[in-house]
């Protein structure tokens, strides 16, 4: 069974979006907030040496390169949205 039938170029459709009041987020909604689209990119010092770390929308950590523009491509090349953190 060809589950892309419908969409032989196998994209994905669009997500509906899902509606909550803003002056009610918990804690949880708010650390998932962006998860899937944002990236952020610091500068951080690992044994001495200086690099970029790559961190999920919840602070999670996702991944350590030695250059921004890397860290930077990285992210866009997972279809997520670059933000530097100072």
């Amino acid at each position: 069974m060809n589950v892309n039938a419908n969409n032989p170029a196998g994209e994905t459709a669009p997500q509906a979006a899902v509606a909550f009041d803003i002056r009610h987020i918990s804690v949880e909604q708010l650390a998932e907030l962006g998860m899937s689209r944002i990236a952020y990119v610091k500068p951080v010092q690992v044994d001495g040496k200086n690099g970029f770390a790559i961190h999920a929308a919840n602070g999670a950590p996702m991944a350590l390169t030695e250059d921004r523009d890397v860290a930077i491509a990285v992210i866009l090349q997972h279809e997520m949205v670059p933000a530097l953190v100072q």
